[in-house]
C-alpha cells in the first residue's frame, strides 16, 4: 500500500466516473471529471511548521469532499486512487 508523506492525503473516489455524457458521446480520459466524495485510505505524518510537526486533521475511514483537479492519480494494485495535499480537502462528510 502507498503511505504518503508529509500533509498529503491518499483517497479513493466514491462514485463512478462518467466516461460518456447522456447523448452517447465519450469523454477523453484526459476530459473526464471525477466525482469529488471519497474516502480516506492513509494520511501523512503532517508538515513541518516552525521546526514542529503538525499532523494531519483526517483519519483513515473519513469522507471528504475534495476539489476538482486536485491531486495527482495513481494505481496500486490496479485500484485507482489519488494523493492530494489537506489543503485541497474542501471540508468533511456526515
Amino acid at each position: 500500500m502507498l503511505r504518503p508523506v508529509q500533509d498529503r492525503v491518499l483517497v479513493k473516489i466514491v462514485g463512478e466516473i462518467v466516461k460518456e455524457t447522456k447523448g452517447g458521446i465519450l469523454i477523453p480520459e484526459t476530459s473526464r471529471d471525477y466525482p469529488q466524495e471519497a474516502e480516506v485510505i492513509a494520511v501523512g505524518n503532517g508538515k513541518v511548521k516552525k521546526g514542529k510537526r503538525v499532523p494531519v486533521s483526517l483519519s483513515v475511514g473519513d469522507k471528504v469532499m475534495v476539489s476538482h483537479y486536485a491531486g495527482t492519480d495513481v494505481r496500486v494494485d490496479g485500484e485507482h486512487y489519488l494523493v492530494i495535499r489537506e489543503d485541497d480537502i474542501l471540508g468533511t462528510v456526515d
